[in-house]
């Protein structure tokens, strides 16, 4: 709850930063703030916030997921400098927005009622509506705002009528009140259909197939720094969210839900993958392949046990540092090309040899190559998913790996092996983008040689 406070009174000052002409510093602010949350983070929470246990328990598992998005968010402070250049008059409000947007993801992480977890995924998703459309002159920005306002609202509506369903059934919106339900009634008929709206809504949230169909608009239509946020903390908040709720709440009646969730990973993971190989666009591209990790992830239903929290923490770290390290690289080449197409990356290792490496580490590490932290994650969910005898799903999950490398090498070989030189610019990376993109390399290789660094740096250990 300390930290939660943190965030939300920095959010609050980057926000006045504007109110004083002073927009420029907001950033600073910013960095400053999520740095002293990052801190506390570490500490034992506050004992005057025992009292609302009930609604929000900040333990261990939260206390874990809380430092990722928080050192995520500050990578993404980094790099907004140069993202947000277009944006000089409102850059307060876009840095205020993302924290807001960053307190609702804490809720979720330590949410211990349905009302508290609705909470959380408003006010994750409201600032992210707002955002996503804030390229006022682009039209496919605006278009990915009304698009993702639309849907969420939708998805929205799934939860409403899954949560009073939920507690038509078991009379509670506790979550242990509700897993004790669904233990000893866990085939009740209007119980199970609130479960599966539930399920629904979230995997809305968290982009599943045939569920995702907002996520390729959204995600090429915002901009590129919002992108990163929604590819990485966003699907961070909703994972937590959903796996939590399904596993403490739901899981008296896996039977109920569990076959639901194998055929949206089925179809997710196929879809996805044969989606990201038709496309020309690296923006797009990245879509489907966020889609894609999204089926990887929801394996970890599959046999899960009590170290399932820090595989799929293992794996969302893993998943977010990459998709940091390839977006820093796509915000330089938008900036400068003006497009995100393949041809645009073309030459771009002869001029930015630093930028290019670091998207081929990074596209190397989705993808799952030995000695990169993706690798790891991906080998940790689905040793655990073939030990819960979803071998076949599993199976498939190999399958869209390997598909998925195809479209990532197309990334790379336009980086590092087109003769054209499409890059005449004077204008380098800032000293910023450089220190980000050696941290990412280092930190994305460290991982896959060295898995327990991860318990190392987030105090597990």
């Amino acid at each position: 709850m300390s930290v939660l406070i943190i965030v939300f009174l920095t959010a609050v000052s980057v926000l006045f930063t504007g109110v004083f002409n002073q927009g420029k510093f907001a950033r600073y602010v910013g960095i400053l703030g999520l740095g002293i949350a990052l801190a506390v983070s570490y500490g034992s929470d506050c004992d005057f916030f025992a009292k609302y246990k009930p609604m929000f328990y900040f333990n261990g598992v939260a206390a874990l997921y809380t430092k990722m998005v928080l050192a995520i968010t500050l990578l993404i402070f980094f790099l907004g400098s140069f993202a947000f250049s277009n944006h000089r008059s409102h850059q307060s409000e876009l840095y205020a927005l993302i924290l807001f947007s960053l307190c609702g993801g804490i809720i979720l992480f330590g949410f211990q009622n349905l009302v508290t977890l609705f909470l959380g995924i408003e006010i994750l998703s409201i600032p992210l509506y707002v955002i996503a459309g804030s390229t006022k002159t682009n039209i496919r920005s605006v278009e990915a705002s009304m698009k993702y306002f639309l849907m969420g609202a939708f998805a929205t509506g799934f939860l409403l009528f899954g949560i009073a369903l939920v507690y038509g059934g078991a009379g509670s919106f506790d979550l242990g009140a509700i897993h004790n339900f669904s233990i000893t009634n866990g085939k009740d008929t209007v119980f199970l259909l609130g479960v599966i709206l539930m399920l629904v809504a979230m995997a809305f949230k968290v982009s599943l197939a045939p569920f995702h169909m907002w996520s390729p608009d959204v995600y090429q239509g915002a901009p590129s720094l919002i992108t990163s946020f929604m590819a990485s903390v966003v699907k961070i908040a909703g994972f937590a969210a959903f796996f939590k709720m399904m596993t403490m709440g739901f899981g008296g009646s896996f039977s109920g839900w569990i076959d639901i969730i194998a055929a949206l990973v089925v179809i997710t993971l196929i879809l996805s993958n044969l989606m990201g190989l038709a496309q020309t666009n690296a923006k797009r591209m990245l879509a489907y392949s966020s889609v894609s990790h999204a089926g990887y992830i929801a394996l970890i239903f599959f046999g899960y046990n009590v170290a399932s929290y820090y595989y799929m923490a293992f794996y969302l770290f893993a998943y977010s540092l990459a998709t940091i390290g390839v977006f820093m690289n796509l915000i330089w080449v938008e900036k400068i090309k003006k497009e995100t197409s393949f041809d645009a990356f073309c030459g771009l290792a002869k001029t930015e040899p630093l930028l290019a490496l670091v998207s081929a580490v990074s596209l190397l590490s989705m993808a799952g190559i030995p000695l990169t932290a993706g690798f790891i994650g991906k080998f940790n969910i689905f040793s655990q998913a073939i030990s819960g005898g979803a071998l076949l799903v599993v199976i498939v999950a190999i399958v869209g790996s390997a598909l998925s490398i195809a479209y990532y090498l197309r990334l790379i070989i336009a980086m590092f092996f087109y003769k054209e030189t499409t890059f005449k610019t004077s204008e380098s990376a800032s000293i910023t983008y450089k220190i980000v993109a050696v941290f990412v390399i280092l930190l994305l290789i460290a991982l896959g040689v060295y898995p327990d660094l991860f318990a190392y740096q987030f105090g597990l250990n």
